[in-house]
C-alpha cells in the first residue's frame, strides 16, 4: 500500500509538471533597444520560431524595448518571460529582486572566451587617439543599463584618468543604445563614445563579435572612419535570462532548446548573439556577482 501510495503521489506530481507547461501558452521575449527595432526582431525571429516548436506554446511573441530599463521592468513585473541582455542588466534586476530572474546560459565567442570588452571610439579625423586627446572633450554612452557601454566606464575609466569621469569630460550623454551611439560619433555629436565588440578577430569587420561587428555586417560602418581610443578589462558576457513566473518545466524546455541551437541552427544563434560566436555555457548568479557590486557601487540599484 505505501508503495502505491509513493507511486500515485510521483504519478500526480508529474501529471501536475505536465499541466503547467502546458497551461503556459505563450513565450515573451524582450529585445532591450541596443539595435535598431527592425533589425533586433529580423535577428530574433528565427529564435521565436524555433522555441515556438521546441516548448509546444502557441505563441512566441516579441517585445522590443526602446531602451534596456522597459525590457528590466517587463522581467521584474513579469510581463517578459525571456531575454538576452547585458550583465549590468541581470545586475538592475538582481539588485531589486533577486528571486525575479535566473541567468541559466552565455555564449562564449569565436575564441571560446565567454567574455567582452567595452570599446569606446572616435572618428579618425578628429586627430583623438589616446584618453589623454579627450580631457575637456564630450563623451556618449550607449544606455545607463549598459555594461559596457555605461557601467564599467565609470568603474574602470576613473583608475586611468585619475579623477570622476564627469570632472575630466566637458560633458557626458547618452546615445540611445549602442548603434545609434556610434552614428552619434560620426555626426559629431560626441567626441567619442563607449559601445561593445569581442575584441578579437579582424578591425576592419569590427572584430569577431559585437556592436561594431553587427554595424559592419549592416553596411553602417566603415572601420576605417573610427579609432580604438581605450579598451576595457574583460567583461562577462551577457546572460540570458528567464524570469522565475515561468514554471521549472516550462523554463527546463527553454534552456534545452537554446544549448542545442548552436548546433542546430549556428546563423540563427550567430545572429541573436551578434557575432561569430561558438556555443552556449551555463552560467549561475555567481558569474555575475562582481558586476552586480559594481552596479550597487555605481548606480546603486
Amino acid at each position: 500500500m505505501f508503495r502505491k501510495t509513493l507511486l500515485a503521489a510521483a504519478t500526480l506530481s508529474l501529471l501536475a509538471g505536465s499541466a503547467l507547461a502546458q497551461d503556459v501558452k505563450v513565450l515573451r521575449i524582450g529585445l532591450d533597444g541596443s539595435e535598431n527595432e527592425a533589425d533586433q526582431i529580423r535577428n530574433t525571429q528565427c529564435v521565436a520560431d524555433g522555441l515556438k516548436a521546441a516548448t509546444g506554446v502557441s505563441e512566441v511573441k516579441l517585445f522590443p524595448s526602446p531602451n534596456y530599463n522597459g525590457v528590466i521592468q517587463g522581467l521584474l513585473g513579469g510581463t517578459i518571460d525571456i531575454a538576452s541582455m547585458g550583465a549590468a542588466s541581470y545586475a538592475a534586476i538582481a539588485l531589486k529582486d533577486d528571486k525575479a530572474v535566473d541567468p541559466i546560459l552565455t555564449y562564449t565567442g569565436s575564441d571560446g572566451s565567454s567574455g567582452y570588452y567595452s570599446i569606446m571610439v572616435a572618428r579618425k579625423d578628429s586627430g583623438i587617439k589616446t584618453l589623454a586627446d579627450l580631457k575637456g572633450k564630450k563623451i556618449g554612452f550607449a544606455d545607463p543599463d549598459s555594461t559596457s557601454g555605461y557601467l564599467v566606464p565609470n568603474v574602470a575609466l576613473p583608475k586611468e584618468i585619475g579623477m570622476p569621469v564627469k570632472q575630466y569630460f566637458s560633458e557626458t550623454g547618452f546615445g540611445g543604445g549602442h548603434e545609434n551611439l556610434v552614428l552619434a560619433v560620426l555626426d559629431k555629436k560626441f567626441d567619442a563614445g563607449t559601445t561593445f565588440g569581442s575584441g578579437v578577430g579582424k578591425w576592419e569587420e569590427g572584430y569577431s563579435g559585437g556592436n561594431l561587428h553587427q554595424m559592419v555586417a549592416k553596411g553602417n560602418l566603415d572601420m576605417d572612419d573610427i579609432v580604438q581610443v581605450w579598451k576595457s578589462p574583460l567583461i562577462p558576457n551577457g546572460p540570458l535570462m528567464v524570469s522565475n513566473k515561468v514554471p521549472a518545466d516550462m523554463k527546463a524546455k527553454v534552456k534545452a532548446f537554446f544549448m542545442e541551437l548552436p548546433k542546430k541552427n549556428l546563423a540563427c544563434f550567430q545572429s541573436f548573439t551578434q557575432g561569430k560566436n561558438k556555443d552556449y555555457i551555463e552560467v549561475n548568479p555567481a558569474f555575475y556577482q562582481t558586476i552586480v557590486d559594481a552596479r550597487k557601487s555605481v548606480i546603486g540599484g
